[in-house]
């Protein structure tokens, strides 16, 4: 297993790969999911899951990785909340979760306003000027 070396208070403690990514997630949430869709092929891989579940096969398929690879992301993304697993059988199905996507949409709203203000400013300047260039022109 993969270990991770932490300095805090002058001594190091080891990490698991496990902890490490749960440490990260509780870190920020918004921030971990952005860092996680920054890799093309996981956001291949989500993009892929849009629209249902589907198996690691049918991944594969879609985004033109190889099944290790797929398979990798997969469990990345797993251990990450963005995707859940259902078995069946010998089959495993994939499908993202809602609530990571929730969380970042709350982020973003939050940008949202303001520029949604200043957007309708910017649209509303032409007829101020065109009414300022008609008052003139009387």
């Amino acid at each position: 297993m993969v270990a991770l070396v932490c300095l805090s208070a002058g001594r190091s403690t080891r990490l698991t790969t496990v902890t490490y990514i749960l440490m990260y997630i509780q870190m920020n949430t918004a921030s971990a999911l952005l860092h996680l869709l920054a890799d093309p092929s996981r956001r291949a891989i989500v993009e892929s899951l849009r629209g249902s579940e589907c198996t690691v096969g049918q991944i594969v398929a879609r985004v033109g990785i190889q099944q290790s690879g797929v398979s990798r992301h997969l469990r990345i993304l797993h251990e990450a909340g963005v995707v859940q697993m259902r078995a069946d059988g010998q089959r495993r199905f994939y499908a993202l979760r809602p609530e990571p996507f929730a969380q970042l949409e709350d982020w973003a709203a939050g940008y949202r306003a303001p520029w949604s203000d200043r957007l309708d400013r910017f649209a509303d300047a032409p007829t101020a000027v065109q009414l300022e260039r008609d008052h003139d022109d009387t």
